[in-house]
């Protein structure tokens, strides 16, 4: 290697150094409402030192193809980024995942394949790690467009038959031994048949699994993209891909588990139960769904000391978020004390609600976790639940045979008044009915989640005129 070559190899690894650096300061920054979007401005501008880097490294071949899909990509994911409805952001994820998972799949197969064409591995090292990068990588295609055509309605929410988790079983063993033929032999109808079962296996896994688990496997791979990527990277011998792959890998591990932790329910149950789909007979529900009007509710909020706002999913389809934020503003101005109630998992993806409220400016100060609200709910006058369902659905507590039993939610139950904005009378992401709507304490706001916000706040002015 001459001596200039030496020199772009050594500016390229330093150029990995700092752009690792920047993944990890961008991703401790995220860990913060308040310097999110600041982080991610730090993470991705240290994938773009990395991948203007790579372009230093000698040998490097087909620069005319990786720039035309450096261009492509880059222009599709601006555009598709501006253009998407917030209401779209979980199956936007979900597809981004897919796709990095796909690109870790594919470079399994392009060196499995030249591999075989040389007749050997560079180690017996990179050969393992290829094929699981790869088995890894595709799982996470697969399952990822499952996860996406379930959050777009395009796909029933559990799709199940007799017999599937041994049928799983098998196909995951296969993989396991078309994997070592692999290792062994580097036979390519065992590679082509080590794929078709890596991506089967993705799809089997996803379709059974319930809507209520969705932000759990939504994480879960993404940790799984993280770690073939990772792996692929060392294949590659490439650092960028090995520390990037590595600190998504161990993020989305973390954030799996504190989702599980939230749902209460261990991650193997997510994947190998039969979760979010009923089966066992429910409690039967009684009462009825008691209605109210937009102004009576306005002046129950006017007079009130405590609100509690709980937004869900039904925010986010009706884009109520800056309404309910005027309504916010308008109470506190009467001297009403309001604070807003995030579940771990409220919407489709972690992190749904904060990005909402955030993108509408409420303030930070006024977000509070599960855990730190649940014991106010007893003092408040208010629960106001607009476009949330199953994280506060009192079954969860109650009734061993639901779907959901065992999943902390929020109480909003003990609440001494609650009113549930809501369009019609379908059930949540779960499937299920909800008994709060049917509690004695329960007031159901019957409309478009936005124009009941803004008659809400219409109320309140006509209050305010009338000399409050």
């Amino acid at each position: 290697m001459s001596a200039t070559a030496n020199v772009l190899v050594w500016v390229a690894s330093a150029s990995y150094f700092v752009a690792a650096t920047l993944f990890l300061l961008g991703l401790q920054r995220m860990a913060s409402p308040v310097t999110a979007r600041s982080g991610i401005r730090w993470a991705g501008l240290g994938m773009v030192i990395a991948t203007a880097a790579t372009f230093l490294l000698p040998g490097l071949h087909n620069l005319p193809l990786i720039v035309t899909a450096l261009v492509i990509g880059t222009a599709a994911a601006w555009i598709s980024g501006r253009k998407v409805a917030i209401t779209d952001m979980p199956q936007m994820v979900a597809l981004y995942n897919g796709m990095g998972g796909g690109s870790a799949a594919a470079i399994g197969a392009v060196e499995l394949l030249r591999f075989a064409s040389v007749g050997q591995a560079p180690s017996p090292t990179a050969l393992v790690l290829a094929v699981i990068g790869a088995a890894i990588g595709a799982i996470s295609l697969s399952g990822s467009i499952v996860a996406w055509a379930k959050l777009d309605g395009r796909l029933d929410k559990r799709v199940v038959f007799p017999g599937q988790q041994l049928f799983n079983l098998a196909v995951f063993v296969a993989m396991l031994v078309l994997g070592g033929i692999v290792v062994h032999s580097l036979s390519v109808p065992a590679i082509v048949g080590f794929f078709v079962l890596a991506l089967a296996l993705g799809v089997l896994m996803t379709l059974p699994i319930g809507g209520a688990d969705m932000p759990v496997v939504i994480s879960l791979y993404n940790a799984l993209t993280g770690l073939a990527v990772a792996f692929e990277g060392y294949v590659l011998g490439n650092e960028a891909l090995i520390i990037a792959g590595t600190m998504v890998g161990a993020a989305g591990t973390l954030l799996t588990q504190l989702m599980a932790k939230a749902m209460n329910r261990p991650i193997r149950n997510v994947l190998f139960s039969n979760f979010g789909g009923g089966g066992q007979a429910q409690d039967a529900i009684t009462g009825s769904q008691k209605p109210i009007e937009a102004g009576d509710v306005a002046a129950m909020m006017a007079y009130a000391e405590r609100v509690v706002i709980v937004p869900g999913y039904g925010m986010a389809v009706a884009q109520a978020q800056h309404k309910i934020w005027e309504l916010t503003q308008k109470l506190m101005e009467r001297g009403v004390k309001v604070k807003f109630a995030i579940h771990p998992v409220a919407g489709r993806m972690p992190g749904h609600m904060n990005v909402l409220l955030a993108e509408a400016g409420v303030p930070y100060d006024l977000i509070a976790d599960m855990d730190d609200i649940n014991p106010e709910f007893p003092n408040t006058d208010v629960s106001l639940v607009i476009g949330a369902n199953d994280v506060v659905n009192p079954v969860a507590k109650t009734d061993p045979a639901s779907p959901i039993y065992g999943m902390p939610i929020l109480d909003v139950a003990n609440s001494k008044n609650t009113i549930v904005i809501k369009r019609g009378k379908g059930t949540g992401f779960a499937g299920i009915e909800n008994a709060l709507f049917y509690q004695d304490n329960t007031r159901m706001l019957y409309g478009d989640g936005a124009e009941m916000a803004s008659a809400l706040v219409s109320e309140l002015k006509t209050l305010d005129g009338g000399g409050h």
